[in-house]
């Protein structure tokens, strides 16, 4: 080939994967005529490795190679947020694998056997695109200091790798999966998903799987013919169809039965489906988002879960850190709610005085985000001045009023009123903390271990429980 031809005014890194040394070479030389900076790999686990140590425009690679294959070298591409443009090369039989990585999210792929100015076509589109991404991102960092994005809130290095992670992923078609505990922020993340994608545009439906009995659930999701059941009075169009060309949100998958977990499985597989009580097939384009506050791998283990249905959501993983491990965001939340119920409630409250902020910086908030949003709503309506009081807070660690209980000992202590059982909780976890401390000559590492938890843990329980050594 002509190296005139290639019209590369570029410096683009491009990495060859294959495990033909004469494919490899051939392509290797190619593209280093035409300027590139070309460097090869064996197979996938290679380039995988490279890749995490080098930064590259372009991967080329096969589908068909030992070990790491092209097509699972594209998922773990995907799943590690590596920004690159990934072009597949494919023999007849991989076609069908092909398509199958464009909705992943693969550049482009190019039949065998390759055209020397087809391939440097696609590689430059590939760099154009890529830069055009890379300037795009370095303008949002200029303008973005990443304390937010979309809904979401925080600027822990955690939640930068989500939002990173979110940004990498929503022009594929994969499907998502979010884990993590309730109140953590699972919709707020699907959301983003769908709003940072091609399907913006479309519906985001949303089901709480957990919320409707099995009985209706079915045809909740895919829809009914009239006369299908009792109170079929008319045919129903279930969220399915609500969401084709769009995303469909399942919270909760984990409270899916067997029989739907087939059903969503073939969905899933052929993205066609029947209505309850009908033959007709159904066909849809729709992208799946699934949280789970449980963990589902498991569930799988426990017999409760598919696991052909588990890895057919599972293509990209989001896990969404508890607000426990991300209490450096404290702070931005509590502004962004005070903000928030300000402007609802018409108060002008600026800030939270030191003992409030310290009440919540040594709670360990089980409902997470949720929860402090409530407690900051709560506190912004019964708030006369203009900070947070800590005696404003609804906080289990607080001091309560007095009863009428005399009677009443709970780990040790007299206590003049029924505390509730998350309080009980916390009386008795302090008593057990304390004695494993004492029995353990105040070794901190030694106590952590034998209770179970780690160090830093078992630090925040003791400054929560204001227990210190006598």
């Amino acid at each position: 080939m002509n190296v005139a031809h290639c019209e590369n005014k570029s410096e683009a890194r491009i990495l060859v994967v294959d495990d033909e040394p004469l494919e490899r070479e051939s392509l290797h030389e190619l593209l280093s005529r035409c300027g590139y900076k070309v460097a090869t790999a064996e197979d996938g686990e290679e380039a995988l490795a490279e890749l995490k140590n080098q930064q590259y425009d372009v991967v080329i690679a096969d589908i068909r190679m030992p070990r790491l294959d092209g097509m699972d070298l594209l998922r773990e591409i995907i799943r590690e947020g590596i920004p690159v443009k990934t072009i597949l090369i494919t023999g007849h039989e991989d076609i069908r694998d092909a398509v199958q990585a464009m909705k992943l999210g693969a550049y482009y792929y190019i039949p065998k056997p390759v055209q020397d100015e087809e391939l440097i076509l696609l590689v430059q589109r590939a760099f154009e695109h890529q830069s055009l991404i890379l300037e795009n991102d370095q303008l949002r960092q200029k303008l973005d200091t990443r304390q937010r994005f979309h809904k979401l809130v925080g600027q822990n290095q955690k939640m930068r790798d989500i939002y990173k992670l979110v940004e990498n992923i929503s022009n594929s078609n994969a499907s998502v999966l979010i884990e993590g505990e309730s109140g953590t922020g699972k919709e707020l993340v699907a959301e983003a998903i769908h709003e940072n994608s091609p399907r913006k545009n479309s519906q985001f439906v949303k089901v709480n799987c957990g919320s409707l009995p099995e009985s209706l659930l079915e045809s909740e999701m895919f829809g009914h013919m009239r006369g299908a059941f009792t109170s079929a009075f008319r045919d129903k169009i279930g969220r399915f169809e609500y969401a084709n060309g769009g995303t469909l949100f399942l919270d909760e998958i984990d409270t899916f039965s067997s029989a739907l977990q087939v059903k969503l499985l073939r969905v899933l597989q052929e993205q066609q489906f029947e209505r309850v009580g009908g033959n007709h097939t159904v066909a849809v384009d729709v992208r799946i988002i699934a949280a789970s506050n449980r963990d589902l791998q498991q569930a799988v283990q426990d017999g409760e879960f598919r696991l052909d249905l588990y890895y057919r959501l599972n293509v990209i993983q989001i896990k969404i850190p508890p607000l426990r491990e991300r209490m450096d965001d404290l702070p931005l939340l509590i502004d962004h709610f005070l903000q928030k119920y300000n402007e609802s409630n018409g108060k002008k409250i600026k800030t939270v005085s030191p003992e409030a902020m310290r009440l919540m910086e040594t709670y360990d908030w089980p409902g997470n985000v949720r929860e402090l949003e409530n407690v900051i709503e709560r506190a912004v309506v019964l708030e006369q001045s203009s900070s947070i009081q800590a005696e404003t807070l609804h906080l289990p660690n607080m001091e309560r009023e007095q009863g009428s209980m005399p009677h009443l000992i709970l780990g040790g202590h007299h206590l003049s009123k029924l505390p509730s059982l998350k309080e009980g909780i916390q009386i008795a976890e302090r008593e057990l903390i304390l004695v494993a401390l004492q029995a353990n000559n105040w070794r901190r590492q030694r106590t952590a271990e034998a209770l179970g938890i780690n160090r830093i843990t078992l630090y925040n329980k003791m400054r929560q429980y204001d227990i210190q050594q006598t």
